[in-house]
């Protein structure tokens, strides 16, 4: 079978590329203020211990020890409550790095933030054992004991062990999601677990102070910002757009596209290629969030996505009725055309990862024979939507490919053996690559395949978008 199958092309007048490079600049300064104010953040946090007269506390080694052992706390706590605004979808943190990145962001925080609060306790519990001259474990049960809301700061830091230990990858995996994730809400039980202690322990954040109004402030902003936009404004938005099901309809074997209707959807402001967290209310299905993107362009009374059937959840989709109430989240993401740089555009999906590929194809701006859709499927039979794609490309313009067959054992590579054989890449199959914005999304390793091909041909960071459908 042959790996490669083309859609030819028919000329249209498009209207042409917009002017995107301003948005992106916008963007980019957007992105560089907030990681300014994550650094401000965190020097502030060593300012508190420093204008508390913190640099005079380093003449003994029992001082020196105890006084890096408050320093760490703090810098530590800061760092968690960022992970907590990177995390609770914030507008103007989707709009400068995506769902994805910002995420990624979030749990590369983890490890460094509950080293920082380890070593807090550590070197707490040494250096007031180095001053009293007492063993550290007479220390430690003398700490545990005596020090005002101890046992609620440990239970605290317990939650976010187990935080931090199930988002490892190897132990993620082995979860379903609604476990991950509930255990995850647990990381706000453990932030608001340390807050009395921090504030009854030690003389720096004393009640009435500055340090004390600045960091009571600083947990109320977080603290509010995940109230509103994880809780108050999906519900608002919810109730206001009355999302109910449309209809199913089957695309592929355990693949269907979910059409939903309501009311003043423009309000919603989504795009194509974004993403919302569903939850649709039928038994068996309520208690459980589903992220899925937009497959079709959003309009003001219609939104659709295509799922396909990964689990016992999403097993159950297909047997939706007509009617069900539908509540959400977002939208979400990045993986819009307003990310664009460049006028050429690539479209690269794999499996159900076809559906925001799908809805950014029908609303991209470009120039006839400025676009490439490239379709990965192990056969022909398997890629869902290309008959929607296929039409679509033929309307606007595009080139269509679809590249079957399976990948090559031992070999990391996105695509099928045949492929790899013909020394083709992303360069041989789109020759104007480096002209191009390339969005990718598919399973998380054959994405970074993907990935890593775009960027092996020299195409900067700025010009990949990507988005993985596992989580």
């Amino acid at each position: 079978m042959s790996f490669d199958i083309r859609v030819t092309q028919r000329p249209l007048r498009v209207a042409p590329t917009p002017r995107i490079r301003p948005e992106y600049k916008r963007r980019m300064r957007l992105a560089d203020t907030l990681q300014v104010l994550c650094f401000v953040s965190v020097a502030v946090s060593i300012a508190l211990f420093l204008g508390d007269g913190g640099a005079a506390r380093f003449s003994t080694p029992a001082d020196a020890i105890t006084s890096l052992g408050v320093l760490t706390g703090l810098v530590g706590t800061d760092l968690l409550l960022v992970m907590m605004l990177l995390a609770a979808r914030l507008p103007a943190i989707d709009r400068a790095f995506g769902h994805d990145s910002a995420m990624a962001l979030h749990q590369s925080l983890g490890k460094p933030a509950l080293y920082l609060i380890l070593a807090h306790v550590v070197l707490l519990i040494t250096g007031y054992s180095l001053a009293g001259k007492v063993t550290i474990f007479a220390e430690a049960w003398s700490m545990i004991t005596q020090l005002p809301d101890m046992l609620l700061a440990l239970a605290g830091l317990g939650l976010l062990i187990l935080v931090v230990v199930t988002s490892l990858v190897i132990v993620r995996h082995r979860l379903p999601y609604e476990v991950w994730h509930i255990v995850h809400l647990l990381s706000y039980a453990a932030v608001l677990a340390a807050l009395p202690h921090q504030l009854t322990s030690g003389s720096l954040l004393i009640a009435g102070s500055a340090q004390w109004y600045y960091w009571l402030a600083l947990y109320t902003g977080v603290a509010g910002s995940i109230l509103v936009f994880r809780f108050i404004l999906p519900v608002v938005r919810s109730l206001r757009a009355r999302l109910v099901v449309e209809g199913v309809d089957e695309v592929g074997d355990g693949v269907v596209s979910i059409r939903l209707s309501g009311r003043r959807l423009r309000r919603l402001k989504a795009s194509s290629g974004q993403f919302f967290i569903w939850r649709f209310w039928t038994p068996g299905l309520w208690w459980q969030a589903h992220p899925f993107s937009l497959s079709a362009a959003p309009t003001g009374n219609s939104l659709r996505i295509t799922v396909r059937a990964l689990g016992d959840a999403s097993a159950a989709l297909p047997g939706l009725r007509r009617g069900t109430r539908v509540s959400f989240e977002g939208p979400y993401g990045l993986f819009t055309d307003r990310a664009r740089t460049s006028p050429r555009l690539v479209l690269v999906a794999a499996g159900i990862g076809v559906a925001p590929i799908r809805s950014l194809l029908e609303t991209a701006t470009f120039l006839p024979g400025h676009a490439t859709v490239i379709l990965r499927a192990h056969t022909a039979e398997d890629s869902y939507l290309a008959d929607e794609l296929a039409a679509l490309c033929q309307a606007r313009g595009a080139e269509l490919r679809i590249i079957a067959g399976k990948r090559p054992a031992g070999l990391n590579t996105w695509l099928p053996a045949k492929a790899v054989s013909a020394r083709v890449s992303l360069k041989t199959l789109v020759p104007q690559l480096r002209e191009s914005d390339v969005y990718i999304c598919g399973p998380r390793r054959w994405t970074d395949e993907v990935v890593r091909d775009a960027r092996s041909a020299g195409l900067p960071t700025r010009q990949i978008h990507f988005e993985r459908f596992d989580w």
